[in-house]
């Protein structure tokens, strides 16, 4: 067995002909090898040539559910003929699918990630597997966890399970690469290891790289704005959503309407993203646009060489959105987004040495372990990352596997032996709600507080808020005294309730925000609506808990007494009786001394000389 790396470097690959390219994975895939790696990211041309060449299964992983519908839409609408009944290419995403027995399968990796922990036999039970089912993993560069960990689930498949060797070939593309994963596979036993170079492809046009450290990224927009043709393009990139935001409408207002700029985040979808870029000539962009956008006529980039990480501290038990400099790999991809179609200009606006950081930190080893330490243990593995971390390409450092390991003990989710309880057995047949504090509540309001509905609704609209802006965005009318919470759960009531009310090809949620003011908020419930028909299907599949699921009470006690089960030490008093502070709050439980500040945002502020609400 062969590990084999094409390495196309970042400047997207032109097979004069398709002949070449299939020619190419033939001689590679021909020498008894079961690995590739390439760095184009050509996910939609490749796995058609794949079929083509005789592979019958060609499962592609991608990091987000947007892009597994918009690859497969485009495949099969370009690959399939009106002549061919059947479609080449599928999708499934969680919650949803279609086409799902076709011969090219685009799924997230978290999909994918589940199938390999929980199915034994999701690579042997494929039809017609006479030759080798081709894996194809996407956008490595990323390194989000379910990435990592689906790199570690087929490094321990080709460790321990030598046999699948022949029934698997496995594709990573990337557009750079981090050594550590090549490693990984280097290290496998009778594993050889060849590596095929590309040469390095020129780009079309020059791009010319400009120097402006600490400039204001307004003043060089409008300075290129001067001076560009109509419809050349600047791609602006900034470190969060909230900067592409406000540095748009900041824009508006300093060029007197005169220059409308357009925001791109991971959150819109491809069809908005690309309306923008076929109206637009400036843009403000997170990391979305480094891949996975095209822009037609780019001539500027203007790059402030930042980015915002969720760190996790496992000492503080909180994630920090954390302001960092983007590594080499992440700035060579922005400037290769220059010279594709026309000359381009390229402006760096930080002052630090690029070489300094090579690639980027795998979010593995800054995120919280106790959901992913919950999965593996409930999975067919039954070991957690203390097992896994020798797959991994990288891991996260001993203490923060352990400090999971005593938070699912807290949570009288595993007991001493390190063996799932009665309540992690329960946990572990109730759908994933990306929070096992969550997990546990519902588990409470299903079985103990008769509201279990509620607290699915509630779930929903949490799992998607990342700040408390939305509560300042939600009229008065619909806010409860209760607090935040029930305020939540009223307005996804409201939602729901016209839902239910009309037949489904008449709903439109924009329609339904714009009635109720909410307009402001469509995004965040538009992701919360997906993620609660999710969990509606799930639970209407259950045969334990599909009656409790359906319950709702509508008492705050009720629904307090269940969220008090899962984050019981987050309670924190008022300190107003302590030391007269009325929007200080400190933490209940001991040990830690935690000091909270009530969020201006919140229904719970009062004036100062007010009394705090009692909860």
């Amino acid at each position: 067995m062969r590990l084999i790396v094409l390495d196309f470097d970042s400047s997207p690959v032109l097979f004069v002909d398709i002949q070449d390219c299939l020619n190419c994975i033939r001689i590679k895939f021909n020498r008894n090898s079961n690995f590739s790696i390439l760095f184009s990211g050509k996910s939609s041309l490749l796995p058609v040539l794949l079929t083509a060449e005789g592979y019958e299964k060609v499962i592609v992983t991608q990091p987000r559910r947007l892009l597994c519908t918009a690859i497969c839409d485009r495949v099969n609408e370009t690959m399939t003929t009106n002549r061919d009944r059947f479609k080449i290419a599928g999708w499934a995403v969680s919650g949803a699918q279609s086409n799902v027995n076709a011969r090219i399968l685009y799924l997230t990796n978290g999909l994918l990630k589940e199938r390999l922990l929980n199915d034994e036999n999701f690579i042997r039970n494929q039809p017609n597997n006479n030759k080798p089912i081709v894996f194809f993993v996407d956008e490595v560069h990323e390194r989000a966890v379910n990435i990592d960990l689906c790199l570690a689930l087929f490094a321990r498949l080709l460790t321990e399970k030598p046999e699948l060797k022949s029934k698997v070939k496995i594709i990573i593309s990337s557009a750079t690469l981090d050594p550590s994963i090549t490693t990984l596979f280097r290290n496998i036993p009778q594993l050889k290891f060849d590596e095929f170079q590309m040469p390095k492809l020129g780009k079309l046009h020059y791009v010319t790289k400009i120097e402006r450290p600490n400039q204001n990224i307004l003043d060089i927009v409008q300075e290129i704005c001067k001076t560009k043709q109509r419809h050349d393009q600047i791609l602006c990139f900034v470190s969060n959503v909230l900067e592409a935001n406000r540095f748009c409408s900041l824009l508006q207002d300093i060029s007197h309407g005169t220059i409308t700029a357009f925001p791109l985040t991971q959150l819109q979808s491809t069809v908005d993203q690309q309306n923008k870029i076929e109206r637009g000539s400036v843009f403000f962009s997170t990391t979305v646009a480094e891949t996975s956008l095209t822009f037609p006529s780019l001539r500027y980039v203007i790059d402030t060489g930042m980015i915002n990480i969720p760190v996790y501290d496992y000492k503080k038990k909180q994630t920090i959105l954390t302001e960092s400099r983007a590594a080499e790999s992440t700035i060579k991809q922005r400037l290769g987004r220059l010279g594709r179609t026309k000359p381009g200009e390229y402006y760096s606006l930080y002052n630090f040495k690029v070489e300094d950081k090579k690639y980027p930190t795998s979010q593995i080893c800054q995120s919280e372990l106790v959901n992913i330490e919950f999965s593996l243990r409930k999975s067919l593995i039954k070991n957690g990352l203390n097992y896994m971390k020798k797959f991994l390409p990288d891991s996260p450092n001993s203490e923060a596997i352990n400090s999971a390991i005593e938070e699912l003990r807290r949570l009288n989710i595993l007991d001493s032996q390190d063996k799932l309880t009665s309540i992690g057995v329960a946990i572990s047949k109730l759908p994933d709600f990306g929070s096992l504090a969550m997990s546990k509540s519902i588990l409470s309001a299903l079985n103990e507080n008769n509201c279990g509905r509620d607290l699915i609704v509630l779930s929903s609209i949490l799992g998607v808020l990342n700040t408390s802006s939305v509560l300042k965005a939600i009229p008065s009318s619909m806010k409860k005294s209760e607090g935040d919470f029930m305020t939540l759960l009223n307005v996804m009531n409201e939602i729901l309730l016209v839902r239910k009310s009309v037949p489904a090809e008449q709903f439109r949620l924009a329609n339904i925000c714009q009635a109720k003011k909410l307009m402001a908020v469509l995004l965040d419930l538009k992701q919360a609506l997906r993620r609660y028909v999710r969990l509606e299907k799930s639970f209407d599949l259950s045969h334990v808990y599909r009656e409790q699921a359906q319950v709702s009470s509508d008492s705050w006690e009720s629904i307090a007494k269940s969220l008090l089960n899962g984050y019981g030490e987050n309670i924190f008093v008022s300190m107003k009786e302590l030391q007269g502070k009325t929007h200080l709050f400190t933490r209940y439980s001991p040990p830690k001394e935690d000091v909270a500040v009530l969020d201006l945002q919140s229904t719970l502020t009062r004036a100062i000389p007010s009394s705090s609400v009692l909860l």
